[in-house]
């Protein structure tokens, strides 16, 4: 093998859990107030796949008796016919894995899971905030023990280096000093690669069973011993990744958000109020840094992690940027009533997952305020009743009154078109605060061509006009007509008032005086909203 050098000085760590989904069923029915799993008996979880019923998880007696993940069942049972068994949940083990990874994001802000029962961090510049790498992996290590998880933990330039020594090293945890993975690496076996078992099976028939055996093998002569180049390829990818000779992209469970802010606590929060407070101070933090970077959050979220693994997330949206802390306080306050303590909360994150410009407004030397928007009420609505429930009117370009506006999302962004004119020749009159789901068809009497009513029946009601204003014309969309729409006509509106002092605003539909296609229906009356 060529001597070559690390791309990146990059720092790993890897935790591999090698009894997760027995030690996650045995948490879940402590939990849920039932027996767990006897630990001084043979038990195993059990699968089915397209050869029958076989083990997919043991515990340590089971180990002792001489079973092993991937044994059928009836095997099992005649070698150890006391053996305990349950049905796996590969679901469940994943979903706790992932909620162990989340909480794991203390060491680190960038994380994964790997596998079904592993999860790596890279702690590059995180392990001085602990004292160093050995002493946060001891705090990484305690934790998971307290919590009774057996992990295995290893520490590498890289990814495929820190899994190895997690699974295969002989103490833990173990750590390889930045740019000597070539040594650390060596003794280990082949399988520490990650590499498929029919890979590995092939490589030890060739003699080779140590990872160091590779290294003074010439590469031309290792692939021609593969029946495959893919196979082969493999090998040499696997290789160079774990000593860092090639780069390995690894994608981090949670994108991490540009602001952010982290409080830690040496004895747990037990009480709400005191995670109200830890929020009350994180939100002033977060703000701070909103506003020095004149950005406003769109969408928080409140983090905290238990003593016991677990965590909780409270989410809440915002209809338009804000970096006011009272606000994101009075937006959470109620979700933090459901917050399960637990044994305690130990870590609170709070941080904005969408952030958008925000404009600066003048807060002081004034007298008069600007005029309070719908925001504060629209997210407090949302907050109760849930996003799906509560929506919100946005103006939309057309000259059609019942087309100038459509519902949207209460957190959509608001369009850069607000659905007025700086011009006074494009000032509309006056529109009635009410409009009618749909126009509804009238009566009335009046003069041709471009007369107002001077009498109309509406829901069967004659009324007459003692007032009248108008008429605004307003010409069709014809440009729809060639998407399919429908052909509309131009509408002349009218303000009316009745003899009782009531007010409405119809309009004619059509003209007396057009010709073509459209000259043998006349033009119709129809009542499209009441005017205060």
């Amino acid at each position: 093998m060529p001597n070559k050098t690390p791309k990146a000085a990059r720092r790993m760590v890897y935790v591999w859990f090698p009894h997760l989904p027995i030690e996650r069923l045995t948490r879940e029915r402590l939990h849920a107030g039932r027996t767990p799993p006897p630990a001084k008996k043979p038990f195993a979880l059990v699968g089915s796949d397209t050869h029958g019923l076989t083990l997919t998880a043991v515990n340590t007696p089971c180990r002792h008796e001489g079973l092993r993940p991937g044994m059928r069942l009836a095997d099992a049972r005649a070698v150890c016919p006391a053996l305990l068994t349950v049905p796996d949940a590969p679901d469940n083990d994943a979903a706790f894995l992932e909620a162990l990874a989340r909480w794991a994001s203390r060491y680190s802000p960038s994380l994964n899971v790997d596998g079904a029962d592993g999860l790596w961090l890279d702690t590059t510049g995180v392990a001085h905030l602990f004292g160093g790498e050995p002493e946060l992996l001891a705090n990484l290590a305690g934790r998971l023990a307290r919590m009774s998880f057996s992990a295995r933990l290893g520490c590498a330039d890289t990814l495929g280096g820190a899994s190895a020594l997690a699974r295969f090293a002989r103490r833990s945890p173990v750590t390889s000093a930045s740019g000597t993975a070539p040594e650390t690496l060596a003794p280990l076996p082949i399988e520490a690669l990650r590499l498929d078992p029919k890979t590995v099976l092939l490589l030890q028939r060739l003699g080779l069973k140590r990872i160091g055996q590779l290294y003074g093998l010439p590469r031309a002569s290792l692939e021609r011993r593969f029946h495959s180049k893919d196979a082969a390829e493999s090998v040499l990818r696997r290789l160079d990744e774990a000593l860092g000779w090639r780069n390995e992209t690894h994608a981090p469970l949670l994108p991490a958000p540009d602001f952010v802010a982290r409080l830690s606590f040496a004895d747990p929060l037990i009480s709400h109020d005191g995670v109200l407070a830890g929020l009350e101070r994180l939100a002033g933090v977060l703000c701070s840094t909103l506003t020095r970077a004149g950005a406003g959050a769109r969408r928080v979220v409140l983090w905290a992690a238990r003593t016991d693994g677990s965590s909780v997330a409270l989410e809440a949206g915002l209809s338009a940027p804000s970096a006011t802390a009272a606000h994101f306080v009075r937006l959470l306050k109620e979700k933090l009533d459901t917050i399960d303590m637990g044994f305690g909360v130990d870590l609170m994150t709070f941080a904005a997952l969408a952030v958008e410009d925000l404009h600066p407004e003048q807060t002081a030397l004034s007298a008069t305020a600007r005029k309070p928007g719908p925001e504060k009420l629209i997210d407090a609505l949302v907050s109760r009743l849930g996003p799906r429930t509560v929506r919100r009117l946005f103006p939309q370009e057309s000259h059609i009154p019942e087309l100038a506006q459509t519902t949207q999302n209460a957190f959509s962004k608001l369009p850069a078109w607000n659905g007025s004119s700086s011009s006074t020749y494009l000032e509309k009159p006056p529109r009635p605060p009410l409009l009618l789901a749909k126009p509804e068809s009238v009566t009335v009497m009046a003069e041709i061509p471009e007369g107002p009513p001077a009498r109309f029946t509406w829901r069967r009601v004659n009324r007459r006009v003692v007032k009248a204003e108008g008429p605004e014309r307003i010409a069709p969309e014809w440009w729809r007509a060639f998407d399919g729409g429908a052909t509309q006509r131009t509408r002349d509106y009218y303000r009316i008032e009745d003899e009782d002092g009531c007010r409405y605003w119809v309009f004619r539909e059509g003209l007396y005086q057009e010709r073509g296609e459209q000259e043998r229906e006349p033009p119709r009356w129809f009542l499209h909203g009441v005017l205060p």
